[in-house]
């Protein structure tokens, strides 16, 4: 007979067992949904000042995949990896060196030249 009860991820990651993963996901209102449904780990203070960074580079981790006919569990793994993954990116370098949304990309970017057409000089 065996005592030992079987592992599950669950109770480490809300997640995990769940059905309609990306629906739930769709639902989560808060970066820290996210965090929480998908138990990663992350400082609270850190957070506060990217949360919307590493929540959109986690949107552009996942629309790169294909995770609408994957079981839930596969589904709940890469989201969980995915957002990791952003959190990482940002604690690694600030979201100014990043630059996820295009109002950073284009403080950057180099300025347009005017062309002027000879033929419009006078």
């Amino acid at each position: 007979m065996d005592d030992h009860q079987s592992c599950s991820i669950a109770p480490i990651i809300p997640l995990a067992g769940e059905s309609n993963v990306l629906a739930k996901l769709k639902g989560y209102s808060s970066a820290e949904d996210f965090f929480h449904g998908l138990g990663v780990a992350y400082d609270p203070a850190k957070l506060s000042v990217m949360r919307l960074h590493v929540l959109k580079r986690m949107g552009e981790y996942i629309s790169g995949d294909d995770l609408d006919d994957l079981p839930d569990r596969v589904v709940v793994a890469r989201c969980r990896s995915y957002l990791e993954r952003a959190y990482e990116d940002f604690l690694q370098s600030g979201p100014l060196d990043q630059r996820v949304f295009k109002v950073l990309k284009d403080a950057v970017a180099p300025p347009g030249q005017t062309f002027v057409a000879l033929d419009e000089l006078e």
